[in-house]
């Protein structure tokens, strides 16, 4: 897993489309299709704009009843299997001036 302070964001060898509150994604160059619940499918729209783990994590429990440390545990395991899949790639964040 990359540091907390990377931004995560989709790559760009896929598309994806909302199916009645979740996810299915395609990757272009593996041809494979992926599909996430409408959990996963709030985490891949906020993934459109590059954000740290703590912005994802903030976000789904503002919007969603679950204890904070299954909230970041869930949400790194998925972020490393979208990863693995060349789904999201991840830069460190740009230093504050």
């Amino acid at each position: 897993m990359p540091p907390d302070d990377s931004r995560f964001v989709v790559s760009p060898g896929q598309v994806s489309c909302d199916l009645g509150g979740e996810a299915a994604i395609l990757h272009l160059k593996t041809a494979i299709y992926y599909g996430l619940d409408p959990v996963g499918a709030r985490v891949w729209d906020l993934l459109r704009t590059p954000r740290t783990l703590a912005e994802i994590r903030d976000a789904i429990l503002a919007e969603y009843d679950v204890e904070p440390d299954r909230c970041e545990r869930d949400l790194r395991g998925l972020l490393e299997k979208l990863a693995a899949a060349g789904l999201i790639s991840s830069a460190p964040s740009a230093p504050l001036r």
